[in-house]
């Protein structure tokens, strides 16, 4: 079935029947940034992971591996221009950790990042800061100029740049990411680049980055829930993480081994971890396969996002609300933006319990109220949950 912006626009809205049991057209939903709705047929793969289980019990793994690939296959196509391995596990954090211990930080104790990053990447580079590795952070603000200030931070000491393609506190791109992916091949460092907040609201592309390491996630946009999570590497990567699961010589557990030599599978295998719970790989391919059967590909999706963070933008400025209560935490154009609506508030977190207890659910970090609308929302809903905004402030 195929959808356009007015059949998700208008109510019913067309998407929303395959989303019961999370009751998307009963509730209002602004959770997108942190937690969309997981379609029907999620569930569909939670009940085809458990009977694998029981009918297969350890002979289930095979089954796994099929359900595994079709979900790294969809990372690669959300990834435009993407060559390379595609590594799975739980979280962004196992593969930034595992990126990490694979840096050659003893001859290059440097690492570049913004102040702008998602916790994931911020708290272990402050902990390794504290361990003595330098850690450079440039200021996000203003956006337009990140990509170039990073890049004229990379030296011959840097490891790696590590950076986002949109940031998660702001919800704003970062342009001009193939400044940075430059500066670290000619200082011979690494880039990590953070397209979590990107995959399923702005397409992410790697031209001009061909050699960059990318993570992303399923928790989100993409609606695969929890467990499902990317690390891109690029291709002939011959680095060797630290931090090292036995599934990583998996293909070589059968041959001889020398002693005192740690070796690493070939493609996707050279990051991984180890056994880990695979209902997760279940109902992301599930999901995957509903986002092609709806024409959910990245292009019609951003078109989605920017006609509903647009809508939120528009209605929020309409209402005139006291600026000193909530205010735009950017005015950029829509096309500046990611997949949510951030919104300046120095009491985020009451201005989120009060819209809860009016039945819309948001999300907030800090000072920063975040919109975040999906494409089973309609714009009647989308509205009214601004709106009551506006009762809250009011009172």
């Amino acid at each position: 079935m195929t959808h356009s912006i007015e059949t998700l626009a208008r109510s019913p809205n067309s998407l929303a029947e395959h989303y019961r049991s999370f009751r998307v057209a009963e509730r209002l939903l602004l959770t997108g940034h942190s937690h969309q709705a997981w379609p029907d047929v999620a569930l569909e793969g939670q009940k085809r992971a458990w009977m694998d289980a029981a009918e297969h019990a350890d002979g289930k793994w095979s089954h796994v591996a099929r359900r595994v690939e079709r979900v790294a296959e969809g990372y690669r196509a959300l990834m435009g221009g993407c060559t390379g391995d595609i590594t799975l596990d739980t979280n962004t954090h196992a593969l930034v950790v595992r990126f990490l211990s694979a840096l050659p930080l003893r001859d290059r104790p440097r690492i570049v990042t913004t102040d702008g990053e998602f916790h994931s990447i911020r708290r272990q580079l402050d902990r390794l800061a504290e361990e003595g590795v330098e850690v450079v952070k440039v200021r996000w603000d203003p956006v337009e100029s990140l990509a170039e200030r990073v890049a004229e931070r990379v030296d011959d000491q840097t490891a790696a740049a590590m950076v986002s393609s949109v940031l998660f506190g702001s919800g704003l791109i970062v342009p001009e990411l193939p400044l940075v992916a430059d500066a670290c091949v000619r200082r011979g460092a690494e880039l990590l680049v953070d397209a979590y907040h990107s995959l399923g609201a702005v397409p992410f592309s790697l031209d001009g980055m061909e050699g960059a390491f990318v993570v992303g996630g399923g928790y989100k946009y993409l609606q695969l829930g929890e467990g499902n999570c990317a690390l891109r590497v690029p291709p002939d990567c011959a680095l060797r993480p630290v931090v090292t699961g036995w599934f990583a010589e998996f293909a070589e557990l059968a041959d001889a081994r020398v002693p005192g030599e740690v070796r690493y599978g070939t493609g996707p295998a050279r990051f991984a971890g180890s056994t880990y719970d695979p209902t997760s790989a279940y109902r992301g391919a599930e999901v995957m396969d509903f986002f092609v059967a709806h024409g959910l590909d990245p292009d019609f999706l951003r078109r989605v996002s920017q006609h509903q963070v647009g809508l939120l933008a528009d209605t929020f400025a309409a209402l005139d609300l006291d600026p000193a209560v909530v205010r735009l935490h950017a005015t950029v154009p829509v096309e500046a933006r990611g997949g949510f609506l951030a919104l300046e508030a120095p009491d985020a977190g009451g201005l989120h319990q009060r819209l809860l207890e009016r039945g819309v659910r948001t999300d907030y970090r800090d000072t920063v109220l975040r919109f975040g609308p999906a494409p089973y929302l309609t714009d009647a809903q989308i509205v009214e949950a601004v709106e009551r905004l506006a009762d809250v402030v009011e009172d």
